[in-house]
Formats: structure tokens, C-alpha cells, sequence
């Protein structure tokens, strides 16, 4: 659909460069300050290696400017990784 976004997260393990599960939370929001919610959910496909990541999507606006706030905890950890980045959408 042209009024939304998908995000798409990875957990890949430094050491052997394996896809790995654990814990994703995506925090979004507009720069007016309104939260948008961002359900994540699990996919794994089978391979010779599983891939495993998490997707999830929300509604946007033309021009409008989010703010991706992402915590990501793989699992057998307890410290999260924590990325923001924030992206303007197009939908005209």
C-alpha cells in the first residue's frame, strides 16, 4: 500500500555471520511527537542456513518525517543494541 512503511530487522551474530532470534522493539514516531505503533513479528525461513528476521509496518503520510527508535536484545543476552534513524515517506 502506498500509505505505509515496513521495517525489516535482522539479528545477525558477528562471530559466524548466523542469523540469530531474540528480542525486537521498533518505537515510532512523527515529528509532531505522535506514536506510531509498529508490531513486529517473527519469520523464519528454512535453508541451508534459517533465515530468521522480523517485520513489521505502520500507516504514513505524503512528506511525512518518522523517527525510528530500534532495541534489539539477541537471545542468551541481556544487554540490547539500540539504533534510531529517521526517514521521510512519499506517497504521490
Amino acid at each position: 500500500s502506498k500509505n505505509r512503511a515496513m521495517v525489516n530487522v535482522s539479528i545477525i551474530r558477528k562471530s559466524d555471520s548466523v542469523p540469530v532470534p531474540g528480542n525486537v522493539s521498533v518505537k515510532t514516531q512523527n515529528l509532531t511527537g505522535q506514536l506510531k505503533n509498529v508490531t513486529m513479528r517473527k519469520i523464519e525461513e528454512p535453508g541451508d542456513v534459517v533465515a530468521i528476521y522480523y517485520i513489521g509496518d505502520t500507516t504514513v503520510a505524503n512528506r511525512e518525517v518518522l523517527v525510528f527508535d530500534i532495541s534489539v536484545t539477541p537471545e542468551g543476552e541481556e544487554t540490547a543494541s539500540s539504533v534510531r534513524f529517521k526517514r521521510q515517506f512519499y506517497t504521490d
